[in-house]
Order: C-alpha cells, then sequence, then structure tokens
C-alpha cells in the first residue's frame, strides 16, 4: 500500500509517520512546507527506512501537487497538513485560509484528476481521508451532551472557520464528484514532540525554565484529551477500514480543566524530583492568570461511540497515564524541545498560550 501524508513534519502527522514506520508493507510520501511548526527531527529513524521518502512541498502549490500525486500513485491520502494554532489565526488569519481552504482545495481537485483517470483497480483501493478537528463545532455548556458526528458547525475562531469550510469541501467533493472521502475529527491531542507553543508541551517547557505558566481567565475551559499514539491509530484504522462518505469523531473520553491538567503536570514534576528555581516551592507557584483571548470555547467534549461500533477503536491511555508519559518525555529530549527554542523562538515568545 501506499500512503501521502500532508504535514507529516507536523505533530500528529510525524506520530502517524513514526507508527506507520514500523509496518514494512507500506511505501510512506511525506509531504510538508517545514513552516514553523514542521521539524523533521520530530521522525527520527526516517533515514534508515527505504520505505519512506519526503518532499518539500506548499499544498498551495497545485502543480506541484498534482505532479506528485500523479508520480507516486497513492493509495490513501491522509490530509493532516493546516494551520492549526488558535493565537495565530487570531493574529494573522490570512494564512489559515490559504493553506487550510485553498490548500486543501488543491489536494481535493488534483486527487480527482488522479482518481478519475486511474484504472478501476486503482479507484478501487483509493481514500481521501481528511484529517480535522472537534473545534468546528463550537463550544459546549457544561450540561451539554458532547459533540457528535451530526452536530451542526459552529466555529468561533479563524482556525476552526478555516477548517469547517475545509471540511465542506471535502463533503463537497465527494458528493459532487464521487471522489473516495472520509473525514475525522479529534480532540485536543497531546504527546511527545508537540510543538513548545501548544498548551500542554508549554506548561512543562515553562515549569522546566522556570517561566511563569500562563493560564487564560479562570483555566476552566474544558478540552477532551486524546494521546497522540492513540489518535494515530484511529486514523490508520479509518483509512484502511473504513467506507467513503463516512464521519468519525475521535475523542480520548479525557474532559478536564486547563488549570487541572496544569496542576497535574506541576505534580507529576516534584513527583520526578525536577529541580526548581530557589524562587520558588512547588512548580505550581508558576502559573499566572491571564486574560482570556477573544472567542475562547469555554468546552469540547468528543461522543467517540461511533468509531468504537464500527471500527473496534478504544483508545488505550487514561489522561493520568499519557501525562505522565509525555512529561516524562519532555524531560528525556530536552535537545529536540530546546534547539527549536532556540533556532526559531525565543524564550519571550514561549509566552504564547495555546491549545
Amino acid at each position: 500500500m501506499k500512503i501521502i501524508i500532508t504535514g507529516g513534519a507536523g505533530f500528529i502527522g510525524s506520530a502517524l509517520i513514526r507508527y506507520l514506520l514500523n509496518n514494512q508493507e507500506l511505501k510512506i510520501l511525506n509531504i510538508d512546507n517545514l513552516s514553523y511548526a514542521g521539524n523533521l527531527e520530530s521522525i527520527p529513524k526516517n533515514l534508515q527506512n527505504k520505505n519512506y521518502e519526503f518532499k518539500k512541498i506548499n499544498i498551495c502549490s497545485y502543480p506541484e501537487i498534482s505532479d506528485l500525486i500523479k508520480s507516486f500513485k497513492p493509495n490513501k491520502i491522509i490530509h493532516l497538513a493546516a494551520e492549526s494554532h488558535v493565537d495565530r489565526s487570531i493574529s494573522d488569519p490570512k494564512i489559515f485560509l490559504e493553506t487550510n481552504i485553498l490548500g486543501t482545495y488543491n489536494l481535493l481537485e488534483a486527487s480527482l484528476d488522479y482518481f478519475i483517470n486511474s484504472p478501476y483497480s486503482q479507484q478501487k483501493q483509493f481514500l481521501f481521508h481528511h484529517v480535522s478537528t472537534d473545534e468546528v463545532y463550537g463550544d459546549l455548556d457544561l450540561k451539554d451532551n458532547p459533540f457528535t458526528e451530526k452536530t451542526r458547525y459552529d466555529p468561533s475562531s479563524p482556525y476552526s472557520a478555516s477548517k469547517a469550510s475545509s471540511d465542506h469541501l471535502v463533503r463537497a467533493w465527494n458528493r459532487t464528484y464521487g471522489l473516495p472521502t472520509v473525514i475525522t475529527n479529534c480532540s485536543n491531542n497531546y504527546g511527545p514532540y508537540h510543538f513548545p507553543e501548544k498548551f500542554i508541551p508549554n506548561v512543562i517547557i515553562s515549569a522546566l525554565l522556570g517561566k511563569k505558566i500562563r493560564i487564560y481567565g479562570d483555566g476552566f475551559q474544558i478540552r477532551d484529551w486524546l494521546y497522540v499514539y492513540d489518535h494515530v491509530e484511529a486514523l490508520f484504522k479509518v483509512a484502511t477500514e473504513s467506507k467513503s462518505g463516512e464521519t468519525y469523531n475521535i475523542g480520548g473520553f479525557n474532559e478536564i480543566k486547563n488549570i487541572d491538567v496544569a496542576m497535574k503536570i506541576c505534580k507529576i514534576l516534584e513527583e520526578l524530583k525536577q529541580l526548581k528555581s530557589d524562587d520558588i516551592n512547588y512548580f505550581s507557584d508558576l502559573i499566572s492568570y491571564e486574560k482570556d483571548r477573544p472567542g475562547h470555547d469555554r468546552r469540547y467534549a468528543i461522543d467517540s461511540s461511533k468509531i468504537s461500533n464500527d471500527l473496534n477503536w478504544y483508545p488505550k491511555e487514561t489522561f493520568d497515564t499519557g501525562i505522565y508519559k509525555t512529561v516524562l518525555w519532555y524531560i528525556e529530549n530536552r535537545s529536540w524541545w530546546q534547539n527549536i527554542i532556540d533556532q526559531k523562538y525565543t524564550l519571550e515568545r514561549l509566552g504564547i498560550k495555546g491549545e
């Protein structure tokens, strides 16, 4: 089987590639523009695997994307390439519209051209798998039931609006042109190799550096957290076992307040006896509350019963087991995130808070 993965140098994409590289029957082509969050160091074994190939391409470049799809002849395309940081979408939305909407359009058009000109045997195997987010649904009150695949779209930020737009495009290309597609909407991911500006790595790294742990508003925003390796197992199941036209929500069954996430991380660091600056007694002393960001959704929650029933997928990690593994990884792999801070960031930029 031949699989194209867009955004394979990003957090979820690189986790998917690390997972797939253990399968010797797959040939993988990673397409990534290597923007600020793309990092090939997140795929440490790529050079040792003859079934892996990387191409630096911007999905907004239709000719390059089209030529590559035709030459590689994929059975599956798993589309993860996206601008995904909410704070950045608020301050500079244009790149989100270009990458998430125009980029997805280019991939759909190139995929359709490849699909309709392929032999029937190849068409039967082909699937365009679009990876989206639970943020397209907006937010929930505490009393509301979790999002299902039938929840209406109600995005709050430029990021989630751009992802909602791309979801609609994928469905339109399936219904209008017959392109085999599937969509997955996941909850907040966490785990190894997560870019430092995102919420959980930001908390861990800030604590290790003795910097303020910045929390938006009162910290009572609730997210459903999904360990990234649980997610990529679900992605592979969907790409290889689902039917065209389906949508699956993928969540971790872990609804937790942001402030409680930060407190859990601080507690783990205390248990692991990590060194801290002399002016604090506990890592939790570093927590500070800041003005909430515009349009900040209060609660996300995913109902994953459909993928569990249809494809027999269930997350393996609880939040307690997953967050412990994650904190330990950041402690043991300081060179990975320190290089990002040194090369692409300043310590002041680390103060960006995100999800």
